[in-house]
């Protein structure tokens, strides 16, 4: 299996919807026991996450990992506190970068990249009403325009 092979386990659709991600970065997650089972499973979910920094270290709390069904009575808590495992200098970026008024680490996106399970990152501001009414009606303008130049294509 190659390196750069992905493989989607959960995303977070509505971090688009609720945040401007101004940038993301690519993250380890340290995982114990079946946890790892449980994500070839499929058994995970990125709502209500969200990402902090304690300590100089970086931390994901509210994912949900469900516990896997062949798992022995060992299984940990599924909500519980996941370090992450990035750069010390990433992380002091971070620091810098989520002091700043308005900004918070939004998890986006979990994969596993060859064996490893990654999580991906945002550095996101939050969206307010109006915004979220713009960029719904920007989606739908923009598929408005694509459906009108298919059927003139097909004419």
């Amino acid at each position: 299996m190659a390196k750069d092979y992905f493989k989607p386990i959960a995303t977070n659709r509505k971090a688009y919807h609720d945040y401007f991600i101004d940038e993301t970065l690519e993250a380890g997650i340290e995982l114990v026991g079946t946890e790892v089972k449980a994500l070839r499973a499929g058994l995970a979910n990125l709502k209500d996450s969200y990402g902090t920094i304690r300590d100089n270290e970086a931390y994901v709390v509210g994912l949900h990992i469900s516990p896997y069904e062949q798992g022995n009575i060992h299984n940990v808590d599924p909500d519980r506190t996941r370090r992450l495992l990035i750069h010390k200098r990433e992380i002091r970026t971070l620091i810098g970068k989520t002091r700043e008024k308005g900004y918070t680490l939004v998890p986006i996106k979990l994969y596993f990249k060859g064996s490893r399970a990654k999580l991906e990152l945002g550095l996101a501001r939050g969206k307010q009403l109006h915004d979220k009414r713009r960029a719904l009606a920007d989606k739908e303008a923009k598929r408005d325009i694509d459906r009108s130049l298919k059927e003139r294509q097909r004419d």
